[in-house]
């Protein structure tokens, strides 16, 4: 028998600062007429991020602020990316982020292309709600994935994924695979583990209080 399945939370279920909707964020861009190693050194130097957009028939090439990428970079949330450059505008998701190996800095940022009519992929923070009934009982919850990797079209991309744990007993776990999200698809594998009650001291000592009652 099968994994029985957790249901998305539905709006009216949901708390006040639940997003349906993925937030966007604007980010001024310049764009890039020389690339190569002597070129992004001399942008970095200036205080200059390169980047790249690909997806679709050009990849485009552009510097940002480095400072303007820290609410993107150092967040837990994910977004979609504005970026104005010079009068044309694109919108995209990031995709990977090279840091220098000693210092925190980042070296350059590659986004992908959000197309119309075309499914997105990107990473999604997960928000735990409800009280566990394995926590009641004296177990410890882990959440052991932050976030989780969806596709979606850009209108029914949330800005996060809300999982009910109050049925979540001890020595118990929900799986990628147990999760459905409306117009969502799980692209993180189904067998990864999100969060689980673990088994204490505690839990041991009220299972076995339990049994002796009985």
């Amino acid at each position: 028998m099968g994994r029985r399945k957790i249901r998305a939370l539905s709006d009216a279920q949901v708390t006040k600062n639940y997003q349906k909707t993925m937030k966007t964020i604007q980010i001024a861009a310049v764009k890039r007429e020389v690339y190569g190693k002597k070129a992004s050194k001399a942008a970095r130097r200036e205080g200059m991020v390169p980047c790249a957009i690909y997806g679709g028939e050009q990849t485009v090439h552009f510097s940002v602020e480095a400072k303007a990428l820290k609410p993107l970079i150092y967040s837990p949330n994910s977004y979609i990316v504005e970026f104005d450059g010079e009068g044309k505008k694109e919108i995209g998701v990031m995709r990977e982020v090279q840091f220098h190996p000693v210092r925190e800095q980042i070296l350059h940022i590659d986004f992908y292309r959000v197309q119309e009519g075309k499914p997105v992929a990107i990473d999604v923070p997960v928000r735990l709600t409800g009280n566990s009934e394995g926590v009641k009982a004296g177990g410890k919850l882990v959440l052991s994935k932050r976030k989780i990797r969806v596709s979606g079209m850009i209108e029914n991309l949330p800005d996060e994924l809300v999982i009910d744990i109050t049925s979540l007993g001890v020595g118990k776990s929900i799986f990628v695979g147990d999760l459905q999200y409306e117009n969502l698809t799980m692209l993180t594998p189904a067998t990864t583990a999100v969060c689980a009650v673990r088994v204490t001291r505690a839990s041991r000592g009220a299972a076995a209080e339990q049994q002796r009652g009985k």
